[in-house]
């Protein structure tokens, strides 16, 4: 993700329609602006 936080939301959500596993390197810098996201999506997944 380049260490761009925006980019890094947009890559997990199209994992979630990609086949097979999504990696995101630096996916850590999501903190920066949105520190919940991972928990909010698997939230909007259920």
């Amino acid at each position: 993700a380049h260490g761009d936080h925006r980019l890094a939301m947009m890559l997990a959500v199209a994992g979630l329609i990609a086949e097979g596993e999504t990696l995101i390197d630096g996916f850590e810098c999501v903190s920066k602006s949105f520190p919940d996201f991972e928990r909010v999506l698997y939230a909007l997944m259920q």
